[in-house]
């Protein structure tokens, strides 16, 4: 067990990382948001400099410690989470030889589909190919070219001397894991969206079938370790740059699904959570892997004892509201902007939030976000009300497959994280949109919470990560019951939603 008796917890985002420090009481004792940037460019480039996110990690400490002075000295771990599906390739000191392509990043469609595809195809897929990677891997990657696979792929083709020069590719996380105590280490989480893992019980790890039938190399790939393990302390040089001790033991930690899906609380298996933050996913644990080819989402390890974590995907959520809140000449704050939108009205427009393509049910990357009916008495309070809804009606179009699969359930209150769950209207609207009480508490601080987590054991403070977890499902700050009359208007939006998003999927090449 580690000295100290303060666990700092850093989840690093798309704009920016949240810290947080926590007590054995998985109380926040002291929170800090850093931001960092995000290069977007045509043609689908999101990337980061992987030093950005280290010097806003430096950052948040030294506030911390300004804030609260001696509580970094009585820091017993560090752990992190982080967005995932990202590439950085780094040479073997680790120094990243280009920027991260992260995860919003589709340049590498194309050689995905070149990847999955051929004939013969179901659903895009070639049938060979996919009856080998369904039993392995429990699943293969998505037609929109997000996925590491897809990128590494991309880098081979595109610039295939830094390919030769790349030692390791590294998740998010990992590099930050490196950074910190000199391993080439990740979690099962990310190595499961690689698909290049085999995720069947007994037989974890990284699979030499798939590796071969893709042309994928597993040499440039890191240990995958048990998001609850101690990679190490602090490096000298790391330890000086956060103002932590050198002997602080560094938890591996895991990506944002895990973290998230500890810090909502909803455990228990079938149990379901919501995210909305830059993009949205509905989630949750399952006894056993779940698959849905045709909807596109399915169970991963998730990074605590490789238990099944189901993650149905969308790409655009908070980002949606972020962009409508600029081009209306406000701050993108989602709490401040999309505070007092007004009456909900029968005749307001139609936000579909598809600005990164989309994932789930459909997968394709090619759609893209639509203002539809505006006439000229809406005003910016109906298109701030359509985008509210936009979201919340995305996601429960993901939620209704969810839904459908065996031992999911469908009772009792669903908690809602991220940052969009910090905006009571949004909230409400999801609470509509679904016709289920919705709870909110620590909404922000999930992830980081549920990162915290994963060091409760090596802290000495819980058994196990899944007794840490059930820890954090009282924290419920305010809950959301449908509204009678709001349910039948948003009811009858939505059947009008669907006739148009049916349309608007086939104007895009493919079938809702």
């Amino acid at each position: 067990m580690s000295r100290g008796e303060l666990v700092i917890a850093a989840d690093f985002g798309t704009s920016s990382v949240k810290l947080g420090v926590v007590d054995a009481g998985l109380q926040l004792l002291s929170r800090r948001v850093e931001a960092y940037p995000l290069q977007l460019a045509s043609g689908g480039v999101a990337e980061q400099r992987p030093e950005d996110w280290w010097s806003a990690l430096a950052r948040g400490l030294s506030a911390i410690e300004a804030d609260l002075p001696g509580t970094l000295s009585r820091a017993g771990a560090l752990v992190f989470s982080a967005q995932m599906c990202g590439v950085t390739c780094v040479d073997k000191d680790g120094t990243p030889l280009r920027p991260c392509i992260i995860w919003q990043d589709i340049r590498a469609a194309n050689i995905a589909r070149d990847l999955i595809g051929g004939f013969p195809e179901v659903l895009g897929y070639n049938i060979p190919r996919l009856t080998r990677w369904i039993p392995i891997a429990n699943g293969a990657p998505a037609k929109n070219g997000m996925d590491p696979i897809a990128k590494m792929h991309f880098l081979m083709r595109n610039e295939p001397d830094l390919w030769k020069r790349t030692y390791r590719t590294l998740d998010v996380k990992d590099w930050l894991l490196h950074r910190a105590t000199g391993r080439f280490v990740t979690t099962a989480d990310s190595a499961n969206l690689t698909w290049l893992m085999d995720t069947r019980p007994g037989r974890e790890g990284w699979s030499e079938a798939l590796s071969k039938m893709t042309g994928t190399p597993l040499d440039k790939l890191p240990e995958i370790v048990d998001g609850t393990e101690v990679v190490g302390t602090l490096t000298p040089r790391a330890a000086a740059e956060l103002g932590l001790p050198a002997d602080l033991a560094v938890v591996a930690g895991g990506g944002d699904v895990t973290a998230t899906a500890l810090g909502s609380g909803a455990v228990a298996d079938g149990a379901l959570h919501l995210c909305i933050s830059t993009s949205a996913w509905v989630s949750g644990f399952f006894p056993k892997r779940i698959l849905s080819v045709p909807h596109s989402y399915a169970t991963v390890c998730s990074s605590a004892g490789y238990r099944p974590l189901l993650i149905a995907t969308q790409e655009s959520a908070g980002s949606a509201l972020e962009w409508v809140a600029k081009l209306m000449g406000n701050p993108p704050e989602v709490a401040t902007f999309f505070g007092d939108v007004g009456q909900w009205k029968e005749d307001d427009p139609f936000v579909i939030p598809w600005f990164a393509g989309e994932r789930v049910p459909v997968d394709n990357e090619a759609l893209r976000g639509v203002i539809h009916g505006l006439s000229i008495d809406h005003d910016r309070q109906a298109v701030a009300r359509a985008a509210l809804e936009g979201v919340a009606l995305n996601l429960r179009w993901a939620y209704e497959s969810v839904a459908k699969k065996p031992g999911v359930k469908l009772d009792g209150p669903m908690p809602l994280v991220g940052g969009g769950a910090a905006n009571p209207v949004l909230a409400q609207c999801v609470a509509d949109a679904l016709n289920r009480e919705v709870v909110t508490g620590e909404s922000r601080f999930a992830g980081v919470l549920g990162t915290a987590a994963l060091a409760a054991p090596e802290m000495g403070w819980d058994p196990d990560v899944w007794h840490a977890a059930r820890r954090l499902a009282d924290r419920v700050t305010a809950r959301y019951e449908p509204l009678p009359g709001r349910r039948e208007q948003i009811e009858r939006r939505y059947a009008k939603l669907a006739k148009l998003r049916k349309a608007m999927v086939k104007s895009y090449g493919s079938a809702a």
